[in-house]
């Protein structure tokens, strides 16, 4: 799969721990995966009786095939990636959510003119990708002011394309993660993003198992949960302290503590926020994403909403 991994320290292994590989997405450093490394960083995992080794894949959706196939017991995805695969018979569910809120933010420089999602009629967006979740959540964002994607130009221009476009003045508005609208304020760029309501909430990040896993080994599931939520509710109580913590985790921030602690804050004010139980899937959110799913084309037919996830873990604790 030309994985890299990311072990536990050498301190937080002991004979008596159990080993667990852990997939996600996309490189581990990204600080998307906060939550994760400071689970690992603080002992949460070794707190639970486990050594966790994470190793990153192609995407969601090559996470969730890996762990439908039994490469893997645990795997970060989307929300929404349930939806997608199963689809397509692999036989994973969301067991918990990191935030009531969308991972895609809507940004536009304050000095435009753009105050809300109409105005953005015959202006250009810059998405990283056409096939990616961020994508499929502006589109969503603008039918509910009634706009399409035809009427505006949405250019696809990558992981850097997308917001240096946006900041040099090439495109009107950016959909994408808190890291990149936080790339474009440390320019000296002040950004307006779209209030909550006001866009479409696809699904945040997600912890997902297999069917037979959560069959199988529910207690390991429970486990694995419940220690990566620690590390989201870190970031939630006190950003300042977890980017402290978090730099200590992954170095290669270090000197970058403002950068980190303003993207810990929109995680915290726009993901993460007003979840009101923490990790909690809320069906009827999943469903709304599920059926613009289908009406736009994106995947064939509506599942059963049970098949897609299940709060057994995130109500036991």
């Amino acid at each position: 799969m030309g994985l890299a991994a990311w072990s536990a320290t050498p301190s937080a292994v002991a004979q008596d721990l159990e080993e667990v590989t852990y997939l996600l997405p996309a490189p581990v450093t990204s600080t998307a995966f906060a939550p994760w490394m400071l689970a690992q960083h603080k002992g949460y995992y070794k707190d639970e009786g486990l050594n966790v080794r994470f190793i990153a894949a192609r995407g969601g959706v090559d996470v969730a095939k890996q762990v439908g196939a039994g490469n893997a017991v645990i795997g970060g995805a989307m929300g929404d990636t349930p939806i997608i695969v199963r689809a397509n018979g692999i036989p994973v569910q969301a067991v918990a959510v990191l935030g009531a809120g969308s991972l895609t933010l809507i940004g536009t420089k304050q000095d435009s003119g753009i105050s809300n999602l109409t105005d953005l009629k015959g202006k250009t967006a810059t998405v990283v990708a056409y096939s990616d979740t961020t994508y499929y959540a502006f589109l969503g964002s603008l039918e509910k002011v009634g706009l399409n994607r035809r009427d505006l130009d949405i250019q696809a221009a990558g992981p850097t394309g997308v917001w240096q476009l946006f900041n040099t003045g090439r495109s009107d508005a950016i959909a994408g993660v808190p890291d990149w609208i936080v790339n474009v304020e440390q320019t000296g760029t002040k950004v307006n993003i779209m209030p909550r309501e006001q866009t479409f909430q696809s699904m945040a990040q997600a912890i997902i198992a297999s069917e037979k896993v959560i069959n199988d080994n529910p207690e390991l599931v429970q486990k694995l949960v419940r220690a990566t939520l620690r590390g989201m509710q870190d970031i939630m109580q006190d950003p300042q302290a977890a980017t402290a913590a978090y730099v200590q985790a992954v170095p290669a921030y270090q000197g970058q503590e403002q950068w980190v602690g303003r993207t810990f804050e929109l995680y915290r004010d726009y993901v993460y926020a007003d979840q009101k139980v923490l990790g909690r899937i809320d069906a009827e959110r999943l469903k709304a994403v599920q059926d613009f799913y289908v009406a736009q084309g994106i995947v064939p037919r509506a599942q059963e909403l049970d098949t897609l996830y299940t709060n057994q873990f995130v109500d036991a604790q």
